[in-house]
């Protein structure tokens, strides 16, 4: 069935049939009732392509992520579906599995196929180079930022959330706490740990044991680093990890060692990973860096992209998740905070 079809059985022109299909103003109540009740009898479906021949859009949008739909992917590629189903847009996802060659092979397929744009979606939350296509489709890069100031990149706000956990745990009475992360290498380990040493000075505390323990992410360094912390220095109460792994690797080092979670010793991880702290015992507390909503405003700002789209990096605030690893009760709280200074 064709627009013609519906414009004969409605007794309109096919312009006027067209304009009451798309809403347009110009066309009375009855006549689009008319024109609609007509479309529904003939079962008729627009032509997505000659819609797009019209707009100039494809309605488009292509996903190139660097990992697949790993961990941190499939949130975030979640909320820009979300966003982009609302504005009946198709998605094209991509790997590029990291490989730079491979991400340009598929950047050109997007361009090729005229989608309206594309979120680079980064492996971590190190600054990436950015692609040379930004002048012929717009992009958006995601979760990992782009060095190019001009670039648009939504990336989590790492300090807020390391912020957030030492709060916590202060609030929560302790105050020895230690920080055990991943690579020096890493941006994620660096912006935390300066989030975590000034926190705590404005609290007037220092960072308990003799060092920040930096390693691998992984349980067995989370295990392996609390063991050292603790034989090093007993009076620790609490212990920040860079990540949901080292806390549960934290968490079993501590039962081993006979420490009590929460009472005796305090645990927050980062990313709220179910599979880590919803498996952990006890549950453990996390900092959630809201990936389905960073994939959202990756989408609203590729969708501004053509009037307006913000330059340089836009962050998303983290939410610190507490749970059983961190939570002291009420009178183990106050009991704490009272005495002990720094």
């Amino acid at each position: 069935m064709t627009i013609s079809d519906v414009a004969r059985r409605a007794q309109v022109s096919p312009s006027t049939a067209s304009k009451a299909l798309n809403g347009r103003a110009q066309v009375s109540e009855a006549t689009r009732r008319r024109v609609l009740a007509a479309a529904r009898d003939l079962d008729y479906v627009p032509n997505a392509f000659a819609q797009n021949l019209r707009t100039g859009r494809s309605r488009t949008v292509g996903i190139i992520a660097a990992d697949g739909v790993g961990r941190f992917t499939l949130p975030v590629l979640m909320g820009a579906s979300h966003a982009f189903g609302s504005e009946q847009m198709a998605v094209l996802l991509y790997d590029s599995h990291g490989d730079p060659e491979l991400e340009h092979r598929n950047l050109d397929a997007l361009v090729k196929h005229q989608a309206d744009g594309v979120i680079m979606l980064g492996q971590h939350t190190d600054a990436r180079p950015p692609v040379s296509h930004a002048a012929r489709i717009p992009i958006v890069y995601a979760y990992a930022p782009s060095y190019d100031p001009r670039d648009c990149s939504v990336v989590p706000d790492e300090a807020d959330g390391a912020r957030q956990a030492i709060e916590h745990l202060v609030q929560q009475g302790y105050r020895r706490i230690a920080h055990i992360t991943g690579p020096s290498t890493f941006h994620a380990t660096r912006v935390r740990l300066e989030s975590v040493k000034e926190t705590l000075a404005e609290h007037g505390l220092t960072l308990a044991g003799s060092r920040p323990y930096v390693g691998e992410w992984s349980e067995q360094w989370g295990m392996s680093a609390t063991i050292m912390l603790l034989t090093e220095d007993p009076s620790i109460d609490a212990i920040f990890c860079g990540n949901d792994q080292l806390a549960r690797g934290a968490v079993d080092a501590a039962r081993d060692m006979g420490r009590r979670v929460p009472d005796d010793l305090g645990i927050v991880g980062f990313d709220d990973w179910d599979a880590f702290t919803l498996g952990s015992r006890p549950p453990l507390s996390s900092v959630d860096m809201r990936l389905e909503e960073l994939g959202k405003r990756a989408a609203h700002q590729l969708f501004g992209s053509r009037t307006k789209r913000d330059r340089g990096r836009v962050t998303v605030p983290c939410e610190l998740i507490a749970r059983d690893s961190s939570q002291r009760l009420p009178a183990v709280a106050a009991a704490r905070s009272k005495g002990e200074g720094g």
